[in-house]
C-alpha cells in the first residue's frame, strides 16, 4: 500500500513537472524561437525548416536515447522517461495547436519566465528520479563517469553550444543573446531546485568554554556536535574545537548562542553544500 502511495506521489510531481516545462516551452520559447538549448533548442531550430511540431522532433530525437539510456541507466528511469517525454511533448504540440503563440513578444520576459519553468519542471522530474529525455539522457550517463560535475553544469555545457547554433542559423545576435539569457535562468533555477535545500552551514568554534556552548547547541536547536581535539600554536594549550553542521536557517541562532555563552569565541562558519548523516539528506540517496 505504501509503496502504492508512493508511486502516485512520485507519477504526480513528475505530471506537476512535465506540465509546467511544456507550458514553457509552448508558451514563451518555441512562438518567440529562443533556443533554450538541448535537444529541445535544436527541435526548436529544425521547427522552422522541417513540417513537424516542436513536440514531435522532440518525441523522434528520443527514440534512440531511450533505447541507449534503456540499455546503460535501467528500466526503471526510462519508463519513467518515457512517460514525461510523452506528456511533455504531447502538451507542447497540443498547446501550439489549440493556442497558436506567445504570451508575449517582450523577448527578456519570455527568456527568463519560459526557462525558469523549464528549470523547475527538469528540477522537479529529475528530484522524482526520472528525466525529460534528451539531454538528460547523456547528462545522466555522463553523470555515471563524472559524479564530481554537477548536474546544472553539464545542462550548461548543451545548452551554450545550442545558443551558438541557434545565432548560426537564424544569423541573429540579438536573438541568440536573449535564448543565452534563457539559458543562465535555466541553469540557476534547475540548480537550486536541485541543491537549494541541501545547502547547510559548517561552523568550527574555539572557545575555553567549549561545554556550555555545546550544551545550549544540543538543547536549543537539538543540532549534531562533534569535538575536534586542537592545540594552540603559540600557546602550546590544548582545546576542543566544536565541529557542527546545521541547516542555512539555525546558523544565526547558532551565531547568538556563541556570542551569549562566549563573546570571546573565535568562530569560523563556511558553506557545505551537501550533508549526509541523520537529520541531514542519506548517504545512500542518489546522487543528482
Amino acid at each position: 500500500m505504501k509503496h502504492c502511495v508512493k508511486l502516485v506521489y512520485e507519477y504526480g510531481i513528475m505530471t506537476v513537472g512535465a506540465v509546467i516545462y511544456a507550458m514553457g516551452i509552448a508558451l514563451f520559447l518555441d512562438p518567440n524561437h529562443l533556443a533554450p538549448g538541448g535537444l529541445t533548442g535544436i527541435a526548436i531550430i529544425l521547427n522552422q525548416f522541417l513540417p513537424l511540431e516542436t513536440g514531435t522532433i522532440i518525441f523522434l530525437f528520443n527514440v534512440p536515447l531511450i533505447i541507449l539510456g534503456y540499455l546503460k541507466l535501467g528500466r526503471t528511469l526510462i519508463f519513467r522517461t518515457f512517460y514525461c517525454v510523452v506528456v511533455t511533448t504531447t502538451l507542447i504540440d497540443s498547446i501550439n495547436s489549440v493556442y497558436g503563440r506567445a504570451i508575449t513578444d517582450d523577448l527578456i520576459i519570455s527568456a527568463i519566465a519560459g526557462c525558469g519553468m523549464v528549470g523547475i519542471g527538469i528540477g522537479l522530474i529529475m528530484k522524482q528520479g526520472s528525466t525529460t529525455g534528451g539531454s538528460d539522457i547523456i547528462v545522466r550517463l555522463l553523470r555515471k563517469k563524472f559524479p564530481h560535475i554537477k548536474t546544472s553544469a553539464l545542462f550548461s555545457v548543451f545548452d551554450y553550444t545550442v545558443v551558438a547554433i541557434s545565432a548560426i542559423v537564424f544569423k541573429d545576435i540579438v536573438l541568440a543573446l536573449y535564448a543565452l539569457i534563457a539559458v543562465t535562468v535555466s541553469a540557476y533555477v534547475l540548480d537550486k531546485v536541485l541543491y537549494g535545500t541541501d545547502e547547510a552551514k559548517l561552523l568550527y568554534i574555539i572557545s575555553d568554554r567549549s561545554q556550555p556552548i555545546t550544551e545550549k547547541l544540543l538543547k536549543d536547536l537539538a543540532v549534531g556536535v562533534t569535538f575536534i581535539q586542537g592545540k594552540g600554536a603559540y600557546s602550546g594549550k590544548e582545546k576542543d574545537v566544536i565541529m557542527v553542521a546545521m541547516r542555512k536557517a539555525l546558523a544565526p541562532k547558532a551565531e547568538e548562542i556563541v556570542k551569549e555563552v562566549d563573546p570571546t569565541a573565535f568562530m569560523i562558519i563556511t558553506s557545505a553544500s551537501e550533508v549526509y548523516g541523520q537529520g541531514h539528506k542519506n548517504i545512500f540517496s542518489e546522487k543528482l
